[in-house]
C-alpha cells in the first residue's frame, strides 16, 4: 500500500495492509478523499482505513445503521457524530476476517437501501441589532439579503460577538460599504 496519509503515526503499516487486504475481497472501489483511501459501492462512502496515534481501524460512514451485535464499533465523538462508527484495532492479533467482512458486507447493504440520516437544519442566527438598523435603511437590508446564508452569518457572528454597544457601532460602520458593495466579510481571504 502507498503511504496512507490517515496512518498519521506511520506505525500501522503492515496492520493497515491487512484491513486492505480484506477490503479487496468485497466488490468496493477504492477512491482517494480527503487524502486517504476511501471504499465506494455506486459511488457512494461506504468505510474508510486509516491509523492513528494509539489505534488502527476501519471507519463505517454509515455505521449507525449497522446491528453491532459484537459491540465492536465506537462514535469517535459522541453527541456530535450522528452516522459514522469506527471499528478500533491496537494490535494485528484483533483482526478477525470473517466478522470484518461481516460487518462491511451489511455495510454494503445498507448502501443499497439508501439509508441515511438526514442533516438536521442549524439553527439561523439573527441579530437583534442588524434587524433594528435594516428597519431603518432599507438599501442595506436589500444589499444584506444579497449575500449567501453564509456570508450573512459571517456579518452577524461578526456584529454580535462584540460585547459593548460602542465596539457594535464600530463594526456595523466597517462593515455598511462592504454589504453595499456586495464585498463579503471574510472575501479577501478566499482565493
Amino acid at each position: 500500500m502507498e503511504k496512507n496519509p490517515w496512518n498519521k503515526t506511520n506505525q500501522w503499516n503492515n496492520e493497515l495492509e491487512v484491513l486492505k487486504a480484506i477490503v479487496v475481497k468485497t466488490n468496493l472501489k477504492e477512491v482517494i478523499k480527503w487524502g486517504g483511501p476511501v471504499y465506494t459501492h455506486n459511488r457512494k462512502n461506504v468505510i474508510g482505513i486509516g491509523g492513528f496515534k494509539s489505534y488502527f481501524g476501519i471507519w463505517f460512514f454509515n455505521g449507525v445503521f449497522l446491528k453491532d451485535e459484537k459491540k465492536l464499533l465506537v462514535n469517535a465523538q459522541e453527541g456530535i457524530t450522528k452516522s459514522l462508527r469506527q471499528m478500533r484495532f491496537n494490535s494485528i492479533d484483533e483482526i478477525d476476517e470473517k466478522t470484518i467482512l461481516n460487518y462491511i458486507n451489511e455495510a454494503i447493504l445498507i448502501e443499497e437501501k439508501g439509508l441515511v440520516i438526514k442533516p438536521t437544519k442549524k439553527e439561523q442566527i439573527t441579530s437583534p441589532y442588524l434587524n433594528d438598523i435594516f428597519i431603518k435603511n432599507n438599501e442595506l437590508q436589500l444589499a444584506f439579503s444579497e449575500f449567501t446564508p453564509y456570508k450573512q452569518k459571517e456579518f452577524i457572528e461578526y456584529i454580535e460577538s462584540a460585547k459593548q454597544e460602542k465596539t457594535k457601532l464600530i463594526r456595523l460602520e466597517k462593515i455598511k460599504p462592504m454589504i453595499l458593495s456586495n464585498i463579503g466579510l471574510n472575501d479577501k481571504y478566499r482565493k
